[in-house]
């Protein structure tokens, strides 16, 4: 599979590079935010697989890339930063990241998450897939066949990873789902390191939504979907 490179610093991408050509990959390699999306547009061919982006880039900001890439194309794009605080994680995965690797990070982990994000459909199939083709709780309206969300009646943008999370959980609004059993249904896998990124996407949603009471932590089990009052 081939895969984009962003990263300014030519020692770093020289080592990473090398070990992910021992795994499989193609590795094209851009240097700025300009080269990254030149490289993307139009489509190449072979096509692009998935996306490393680095934050720190010489011309624009990674978060800015993201931006610009979303807009463009649905390749699959990780984040990978020093930046390890959670309004970062949160601003990257609501700018339509797949997953946000931190700076130092163990190499067999990132090739775990690259492995990860290929693995899901780039429409994947609905967690909340049932007989009903909607769900109402409240102000909330989730359209699970157009996978669209309006809080009142005003549309809400969520990444496609939210969107099944929250329809996951609202398949039983009230009941517990255990972390793990989200991680294997919307993420694929029972990878143990993907439970900070779970923490995240239910932080984002609730920033999203507007309603921080809708998903509550059920501490040391799980995530429940907590109907609001009419």
């Amino acid at each position: 599979m081939r895969l984009l490179l962003v990263e300014d610093d030519d020692h770093v991408a020289a080592a990473l590079a090398a070990i992910l050509a021992r795994h499989g990959f193609s590795v094209l390699h851009a240097r700025s935010g300009d080269e990254a999306l030149r490289a993307l547009t139009p489509p190449p061919e072979p096509p692009i697989g998935v996306v490393l982006l680095d934050l720190g880039l010489p011309d624009q900001d990674g978060f800015e890339v993201c931006g610009k890439i979303r807009k463009r194309v649905g390749v699959p794009v990780i984040m990978v930063t020093a930046r390890s605080d959670v309004r970062s994680r949160i601003h990257g995965l609501n700018l339509g990241a797949d997953d946000y690797v931190v700076k130092p990070y163990d190499t067999g982990e990132l090739i775990a998450r690259i492995h990860a994000v290929i693995r899901r459909p780039a429409q994947p199939e609905d967690p909340a897939a049932s007989s009903a083709s909607e769900v109402r709780l409240g102000p909330v309206h989730i359209d699970l066949p157009t996978r669209k969300v309006t809080v009142d009646g005003g549309p809400v943008q969520l990444t496609r990873l939210e969107f099944d999370l929250l329809a996951l959980l609202a398949q039983r609004p009230g009941v517990v789902f255990r972390r793990e059993q989200i991680i294997s249904e919307v993420w694929q896998t029972s990878w143990e390191g993907t439970g900070r990124t779970l923490e995240v996407h239910v932080a984002s949603l609730r920033s999203k939504l507007r309603l921080p009471a809708l998903i509550e932590t059920v501490r040391g089990v799980g995530y429940r979907l907590v109907a609001p009052a009419a």
